[in-house]
This record gives structure tokens, sequence and C-alpha cells, in this order.
């Protein structure tokens, strides 16, 4: 009977720890959209999730001055598709997009040039 209780409090946890974790997710990605709606709509590279942004030609954009395009270009539309955005200019700015200046790698470091 012990056994079966530890086992019941053990799922409910596990549960309850996905739970949280996904509403966290949610949470940070609503924020980031409302952010981009009040900063004024469409300024600066932040898009709406009706319009998609052009991931593509943005990066370009954003790593055209850079020493290492390929790379910049390769980490850029990957936080690009997960965060809808890119910010303006070709270094910094970083406060109108959020999202992708919380993107870190798993040495810690900014993930999104």
């Amino acid at each position: 009977m012990k056994l079966l209780m530890c086992l019941l409090l053990i799922a409910i946890l596990f549960i309850q720890g996905f739970v949280e974790a996904t509403s966290v997710t949610y949470d940070t990605s609503a924020q980031t959209l409302s952010q981009g709606n009040a900063a004024g709509g469409n300024l600066g590279g932040l898009h709406d999730q009706k319009y998609p942004i052009n991931c593509s030609a943005e990066c370009s954009r954003r790593c055209s001055r850079s020493s290492r395009r390929k790379i910049c270009y390769r980490s850029c539309t990957g936080c690009c598709r997960r965060c809808n955005c890119v910010p303006p200019g070709t270094y910094g700015n970083t406060h109108l997009c959020p999202c992708y200046a919380s993107l870190r790698t798993r040495g810690n470091r900014l993930k999104c040039p």
C-alpha cells in the first residue's frame, strides 16, 4: 500500500513539473508577442504570428557585416524560426526582440547573433 502511494505521488509530481515547464514556455512566447504589438506592431523586424517573417532575408541583412557570414546566418535562421523576429540592424538592438535575446547555448553564451 505504501509503495503504491509513493508511486502515485511521484507520478503526480512528474506531471506537475511537466505542466509548469510547458506553461513557462507558453508565457514567454506570449509575452514576446504582446511586447511586439505594444512596441508599435511591425517595428524593427517584429511581426505577429499572422504574417510570418522571411527569416532568410532578415538573417542575410543581419549577418551582412559579419566576418563569419555562414555561421552567423545558420544561427540567426534557427533563432528567427523559433522567435519569429530578428532585431533591426547588423548588431545589437536585441531589446526589440526579447525571445531572440534570451536564447542561450549549452555553454550559456548568447545563441543568436
